[in-house]
């Protein structure tokens, strides 16, 4: 699991079926500080997220475990919205 920021979307009208009525999201990988760190990617939308938004994103086949088709293509999933972060040093 990592903390993203939605930085964009992805409109696709033909896609898997298991797939139908999800929303895709395009989400940067950040540090604790908030600054982009890695590759950007996709991610299923499954709590409501909205561009701008700082984000849990699980990966693998903990993603797939939200949706009730666990076979779906599924590879990271949005699971939670920030409201806010505390990091100790």
């Amino acid at each position: 699991m990592y903390i993203g920021k939605v930085i964009g979307m992805v409109v696709a009208t033909r896609k898997d079926d298991s797939l139908v009525g999800t929303k895709l999201l395009i989400v940067q990988q950040t540090d604790m500080n908030g600054e982009p760190k890695g590759a950007a990617e996709v991610a299923v939308d499954s709590v409501g997220a909205g561009t701008g938004e700082l984000v849990l994103v699980s990966k693998g086949s903990a993603a797939r475990h939200i949706f009730e088709n666990r076979s779906s293509p599924v590879d990271a999933a949005i699971v939670g919205i920030i409201d806010s972060m505390e990091v100790r040093p």
